[in-house]
């Protein structure tokens, strides 16, 4: 059974910085796109970022040169750098996969991962 795990969220004040880690695990033969969205309240889930397997990315506007995704490919882990946080980037982060587990590609999600940006 495939799970994914994230990690990193919290309280934080506006300006600062946090990292949120979504590890992968279970039968897991390859992994493509992986990325972030999130959920304000009472707002949609949106995009933040997402990752290739080969390492391309593509974020929202939102975020541009605040945030970066990375991932470890061999541990199956994404990553979310988040710099000079916003009051408006309050929200829960939810990690997201398309994975191969032998028999065919699906998309997982995360439990997701609270962050609140204090003014």
């Amino acid at each position: 059974q495939v799970q994914l795990v994230e990690s990193g969220g919290g309280l934080v004040q506006a300006g600062g910085s946090l990292r949120l880690s979504c590890a992968a695990s279970g039968s897991i033969f390859s992994s493509n796109a992986m990325g972030w969205y999130r959920q304000a309240p009472g707002k949609q889930r949106e995009l933040v970022a997402k990752i290739t397997s080969g390492g391309t990315t593509n974020d929202a506007d939102s975020v541009k040169a605040r945030f970066t995704i990375s991932r470890d490919n061999a541990k199956n882990t994404v990553y979310l750098q988040m710099n000079s946080l916003k009051p408006e980037d309050t929200a829960v982060y939810y990690c997201a996969a398309n994975l191969w587990s032998g028999s065919s590609w699906s998309n997982y999600w995360g439990q997701g991962t609270q962050v609140t940006v204090s003014s």
